[in-house]
């Protein structure tokens, strides 16, 4: 399977990206290389293979969830241009 120019521009179109037909010549040629190492790759036999999302064992280190009170609370509020409360009014977009 190649791809062709007008792959290149429907990808392009999708993408919103605006291409000098240069650039889509080149886009043309690095895609089917691509293609054609995935190819090379499909001839290998991974029977045996693992399947791995890292190349090396890794662990997860999160630290705990608290709960903690913002500090600063009053002062990210104060800069609201309109407050109820402790919200920030906001015109209505929603009829």
């Amino acid at each position: 399977m190649a791809v062709s120019i007008a792959d290149v521009r429907a990808v392009a179109a999708l993408a919103r990206l605006a291409l000098t037909p240069e650039e889509e010549e080149r886009l043309v040629e690095e895609f089917n290389r691509i293609l054609e190492y995935m190819g090379k790759l499909n001839e290998l036999d991974t029977a045996e293979v693992m399947p791995t999302s890292h190349p090396v064992p890794m662990r997860q280190m999160l630290r705990a969830d608290e709960v903690e009170p913002f500090p600063a609370r009053e002062l990210v509020l104060a800069a609201a241009p309109h407050r109820d409360g402790d919200y920030y009014r906001v015109p209505r977009i929603i009829d």
